[in-house]
């Protein structure tokens, strides 16, 4: 993603990151955007993971597959909204992020919020992405 058209940053004068995350990413014109709807944790076939932390791994899966679609890469995510219903393990989710992202730390928010489009859903993952556009 770290390219002239996308720079990531964290200021000395704001707190550190509390998490793998960075505080702004600014992204030129001329990048290319991609804007993703909400990832539910709902494999192909229409089924849910029995537990949150297996919503958040399908709904990530789900995410890497819109990327992928719109030749796009993880490493490309500038943006990302976690939306949770209910405890979930706060340990086990950040494992689940980093397995997911590896050393790249977009913009993310975290939200608990009182219900979902459906009970049977306890995750929400929407997300921007950029890409530098390849010169001519």
């Amino acid at each position: 993603m770290e390219g002239e058209a996308v720079q990531a940053r964290n200021p000395s004068d704001v707190h550190a990151p509390v998490a793998a995350y960075t505080h702004q990413i600014e992204v030129a014109a001329g990048a290319r955007w991609l804007v993703l709807s909400g990832q539910i944790g709902m494999r192909v076939g229409g089924t849910l993971p029995a537990d949150a932390i297996g919503q958040i791994e399908v709904a990530l899966d789900n995410l890497r597959c819109n990327l992928a679609a719109a030749g796009m890469e993880v490493g490309d995510v500038v943006k990302l909204t976690v939306y949770l219903v209910g405890d979930v393990d706060a340990a086990r989710r950040r494992d689940v992020l980093t397995a997911f992202f590896g050393a790249h730390c977009p913009c993310m928010t975290l939200l608990h919020v009182s219900a979902l489009a459906t009970p049977a859903l306890w995750v929400e993952i929407d997300a921007w992405a950029a890409r530098e556009t390849p010169a001519d």
